[in-house]
């Protein structure tokens, strides 16, 4: 790819390859892994329940970790577009909840899959009460902690992401990602994705339980390399890709994309993460896809 981009294979928990060691850079999406994460280990203390309808909604945690709530999203608002590029600060939760109407559910919850950062706002919002800790600190006590992960947090102003090896908007703030923004190096990712995996943070019941697959497509998606796409609980699912079943996630936002899959079926099971400096996130995943069948 002609820009800068930065590798990394993790297995049996370690790093076995990375292109160097880089700054923290966005993780993007990625990050809704690391809050589903976080709401399933509040599951297995018996903080959260997965089936019960949240307190005067009609949806459920389980549903809202796998986008299929009903609730809007704010990606197609020109007005949160514009707003980013002026560089203008952050709207507050309450505001954006106005401007989706979080209220009006745009199907039937349980039925269909529709991606929504509003929803993983809602469990942000969760965990945070349940823990009474900012989401950094939830973050760090329920995940990255307990998996021995380094330089890995939540970015809460623009001086967060100056140290990525890409410029980003002159002072595009991270809080314009409603969820919250982890940032971490690629091998960081990896590692996260790795140790999770193999069961360092969740029992096995639960981490089948976040892999169970709600379809997304029958059939490839444009521009995309994916065969079969479908989504667990914060995760990404091709089940049929050339490496057997991956999971993970891809994220984009201003000046990068990043992709992070976990493919148990090979032969030496590995988890590979990419970040690159484009926005195109086709060819970040094709690039994560190649790197999965590297010899490392």
């Amino acid at each position: 790819m002609d820009s800068p981009t930065y590798r990394a294979i993790v297995e049996r928990g370690q790093i076995v390859w990375q292109d160097a060691e880089v700054p923290p850079a966005p993780w993007w999406s990625l990050s809704k892994t690391a809050i589903a994460a976080a709401a399933l280990v509040l599951v297995q203390r018996e903080r959260f329940d997965l089936d019960n309808p949240q307190a005067g909604r009609n949806y459920t945690l389980r549903q809202l970790l796998q986008h299929t709530a009903g609730l809007p999203d704010y990606g197609g608002l020109v007005e949160y577009h514009q707003s980013v590029a002026s560089g203008w600060a952050p709207w507050t939760d309450e505001e954006l909840f106005d401007r989706v109407d979080v209220t009006r559910l745009r199907s039937v919850p349980g039925q269909r899959f529709a991606y929504s950062n509003v929803g993983y706002l809602i469990v942000r919002r969760m965990i945070e009460e349940a823990t009474g800790l900012d989401l950094g600190r939830a973050l760090n006590d329920l995940v990255f902690g307990p998996l021995e992960l380094e330089d890995v947090r939540v970015a809460t102003v623009p001086a967060d992401l100056t140290a990525a090896p890409w410029a980003h908007p002159a002072g595009y703030h991270p809080g314009w990602v409603f969820h919250g923004l982890v940032v971490g190096s690629p091998a960081q990712a990896a590692l996260f994705l790795g140790r999770l995996f193999s069961g360092d943070l969740l029992n096995a019941s639960l981490l089948e339980t976040m892999r169970q697959p709600f379809s997304v497509s029958e059939t490839s998606i444009p521009n995309r390399p994916w065969n079969s796409a479908a989504y667990g609980l914060g995760l990404m699912i091709d089940l049929h890709s050339p490496h057997g079943p991956c999971y993970g996630h891809t994220g984009s936002g201003p000046s990068s994309t990043t992709a992070t899959y976990w493919f148990g079926a090979m032969a030496r099971p590995r988890a590979v993460s990419v970040f690159a400096g484009i926005e195109d996130q086709g060819k970040v995943e094709s690039e994560a896809l190649a790197l999965a069948g590297y010899a490392a």
